[in-house]
């Protein structure tokens, strides 16, 4: 190898250091920046953490409106004040009053059973029994349903039992025909927290980096624009050293971010987190890299830092949608499943909660974590585009400046 080549190397690490040595400047000098990089994330997963926790709900007054005042209707309200969920409060006499409890949020729920319910149950037809739940708290209604379905069930399973003993059929009235177990991978409490908190953890990693990112952009055009076109504080370096320089400051900084959010979180608040931290740390550096490739590459679209609210902000709600958290993904319209797959998070979304919760091996995401190299070398070329674009074009602005003042 030529001494040529060897200085060409040589000078573009050199180059590469200046730019993570500068890009390391301008972080911790710009308190935006700090915000977005620092405290958004150490904040946000603790806010999101104590805001749903306790994760579930139990023990909900809940009034009754008995019109059919049988033994059977009693053993109903019996039986639904011993489920985790209903606490009963008390009988209102009709249904104004309940409403009237329920205003003054002495109750969140109403169980109305008609008067023909003990008649209809008797002949072998549906007895129906209405409830309304309060739906200010999704938590509540989730909760409700599910010991509302059960009960149901066991009472349904009672009067089957009930009805063929008098037929004289004997055994064969002990009990359903098929029991069901359920077991909760991932979620054995069933807690909001623990479904949602392992991947929103992820989309603020992703999410606070891009603000960082397209905030230092935004800063840097409001440099350019008060020197002539070119910002004083930028690295006379190739756009290649440019860009991995970039890139490689953030995710160094990112990294002891990732260890705080995906394991000492969960460790504090009690959410899963069976799989094997070092296989989740590894599968976050592509997260990391796509996630700053793809920032440099949005730092196109603001003009000054205050757009990088607009910009990535605005953006939050889609990509949450976007991951497959809310709504899965399988179920998306063909180009919303397309778009979602450019989007770092959600196969980093995918990848985590199945090594955290469920603990699989990195070994085991391969799909997820090839995607996200892919889409880290994608941005890159893109980035790389933009950043050599935008250098011959700062280059040719700076000379038609010097050419009119000479």
């Amino acid at each position: 190898m030529s001494k040529g080549v060897l200085s060409y190397i040589k000078n573009w690490f050199v180059d590469m250091a200046r730019v993570v040595r500068r890009e390391f400047g301008l972080v911790f000098s710009s308190p935006g920046t700090m915000l977005f990089f620092f405290a958004l994330p150490l904040a946000y997963p603790i806010v999101y953490a104590a805001i749903y926790n306790p994760e579930v709900t139990r023990d909900m007054p809940v009034a009754v409106v008995d019109n059919c005042r049988t033994a059977e209707s009693r053993e109903f309200v019996r039986h639904a004040d011993a489920t985790q969920a209903i606490k009963i409060c008390g009988y209102a006499a009709d249904k104004a009053e309940a409403r009237r409890w329920w205003e003054e949020k002495k109750c969140y729920g109403v169980i109305e059973i008609p008067a023909d319910y003990s008649k209809r149950t008797y002949r072998g037809e549906q007895g129906v029994i209405n409830f309304y739940s309060d739906m200010s708290l999704l938590l509540r209604y989730r909760t409700f349903l599910e010991s509302l379905t059960s009960l149901q069930m066991a009472t349904d399973a009672d009067y089957r039992t009930m009805a063929i003993n008098t037929l004289g059929l004997g055994e064969m009235g002990g009990g359903g025909s098929v029991e069901t177990e359920s077991y909760f991978l991932g979620d054995p409490q069933q807690g909001f927290a623990s479904f949602i908190i392992p991947g929103i953890v992820v989309l603020i990693l992703q999410q606070s980096m891009l603000l960082g990112i397209t905030f230092l952009g935004g800063a840097s055009k409001d440099r350019s624009r008060q020197h002539g076109g070119r910002d004083p504080l930028a690295i006379a370096a190739s756009p290649l050293a440019t860009v991995i320089g970039k890139a490689l400051c953030y995710v160094i900084l990112y990294i002891p971010l990732c260890i705080y959010i995906l394991h000492y979180i969960p460790v504090w608040f009690s959410f899963p987190h069976i799989g094997d931290i070092f296989d989740a740390i590894l599968f976050m550096v592509p997260l990391l890299v796509a996630s700053a490739m793809l920032g440099q590459c949005l730092q196109v679209m603001v003009s000054e830092r205050e757009s990088a609210f607009i910009v990535v902000v605005f953006t939050s709600v889609a990509f949450l949608f976007m991951s497959g958290l809310t709504w899965p993904r399988y179920a998306m319209p063909d180009f919303w499943k397309v778009f979602s797959d450019m989007i770092p998070a959600t196969w980093g979304v995918e990848g985590f909660i199945r090594i955290n919760n469920n603990g699989a091996t990195l070994a085991q995401q391969t799909v997820p974590y090839l995607w996200l190299w892919g889409l880290s070398l994608g941005y890159f070329v893109i980035a790389y585009s933009i950043t050599r674009f935008r250098d011959r074009a700062a280059r040719l602005s700076v000379k038609k400046c010097e050419i009119k003042e000479g």
